[in-house]
């Protein structure tokens, strides 16, 4: 089975370990919930349900995992470390009520944190927009005298560059969400409606060995125009214009996919705005490589746009990174100075709205290369060469 390695676990908090001692930090606290999940995962493997975990990492030694008491088997059956703890301030999310726990055993923030600090008065803390007021107060109130700083860049600068474990889970990832798409594509006939296609698609992504459905972005005929929106009970008509991205996740990394397309009949108004985005697409394959200033691949994409007078449809960057987030660094605009490099996963974002033709964008991921790019959606990659040719 194709999994992040727990050696690689221990060697990404090594380098945080190095990160920390260069940045005078005594400690780090890593938190996650269900929702905003990526830094807890990369440093513990743990995807919390309904309740809340932190990872604490010291300056030496093996973190500890915090987590409740509803999930604490769960969390050690996922969690690369051994010490796994419960805190009643990440017990279930989701309701007012303060929930008995008899057969469990709790620890303290305070003797988390002294466990991790072991004397020392900096504690870094990444997930800082991420984390509850309430619950940073009682970290804070726990470690008086603590300076709890931001410590985002320290894992954000690991996370930029893949391993090529992390590189696998998101081929993987990219090959269910291929599943999905083609099962997508197939409901998307006049008379279904976006809730069956979306369903189709999420089933045959699970099918395929999928942890979980991140997101379906769904529209269809006028419902194209909304940039982001969820399937409805709309029913599907000849020469509706199809807007659908389905973002598909395994072992915590996610792979998202969307590929323009009409139901039935295109007309030429249709087809030609279609062109123009496999158009972009394509050019934009060419800066995908080692060394390339990640601004002047954005600035090819706009030129194209600007080629058939589509610039005012233009609204957003064409790209952003991939990994544990859908969308994380690198995310370039025209601006951008710095290069991409060999082994920086992404996913174009290449996208018109408000087009009197209709509203579209391509979604596909790829493997930043010495030479080029490495398709991780090789479907989309294909239907997109095909679209361009018509």
């Amino acid at each position: 089975m194709i999994r992040i390695p727990r050696e690689e676990f221990v060697a990404r908090i090594a380098r945080m370990q190095e990160a920390m001692a260069e940045a005078g930090l005594d400690g780090i606290m890593v938190y996650g919930d269900e929702y905003r999940k990526e830094n807890l995962r990369y440093t513990s493997n743990f995807w919390p349900i309904f309740e809340r975990g932190a990872c604490f990492i010291p300056r030496q030694g093996e973190p500890i995992l915090a987590g409740a008491p509803e999930g604490e088997k769960y969390a050690r059956e996922m969690s690369a470390w051994h010490d796994v703890r419960n805190v009643k301030e990440f017990a279930c999310v989701s309701v007012p009520e303060e929930i008995e726990y008899p057969l469990a055993s709790f620890s303290s923030f305070r003797e988390i944190l002294a466990d991790t600090l072991r004397g020392g008065t900096r504690l870094g803390l990444v997930g800082q927009w991420d984390i509850p007021a309430p619950i940073l107060e009682r970290v804070k109130t726990a470690a008086p005298g603590v300076e709890i700083v931001d410590a985002a860049d320290v894992i954000n600068a690991l996370r930029l560059v893949k391993s090529p474990a992390e590189i696998e889970c998101l081929r993987e990832a990219g090959r269910q969400a291929c599943a999905g798409y083609a099962k997508l594509m197939e409901y998307c006939v006049p008379g279904n409606t976006e809730y069956q296609a979306a369903g189709a698609a999420e089933g045959a992504a699970r099918m395929a060995g999928a942890e979980g459905i991140n997101f379906m972005v769904f529209g269809s005929g006028p419902r194209t125009a909304t940039i982001i929106g969820r399937d409805t009970d709309r029913v599907m008509r000849d020469g509706d214009m199809i807007m659908a991205a389905l973002a598909v996740q395994y072992q915590g990394y996610v792979a998202t996919v969307e590929y323009p397309f009409v139901v039935g009949t295109a007309t030429d108004e249709q087809r030609y705005f279609l062109k123009v985005l496999f158009e972009a697409a394509n050019v934009q394959l060419t800066y995908l490589r080692d060394g390339v200033v990640a601004g002047e691949m954005v600035k090819a994409v706009k030129t194209v746009f600007a080629k058939y007078g589509m610039s005012a449809y233009d609204v957003y960057p064409p790209m952003h990174g991939i990994g544990l987030a859908e969308a994380e660094s690198p995310y370039p605009n025209e601006h951008t100075t710095y290069m991409f490099h060999a082994g920086m996963c992404v996913n174009s974002d290449i996208s018109l709205f408000g087009h009197p033709a209709g509203s579209n964008r391509i979604e596909e991921g790829f493997v930043i290369g010495q030479d080029g790019p490495e398709s991780l959606t090789p479907l989309i990659r294909d239907l997109c060469a095909q679209g361009a040719e018509v």
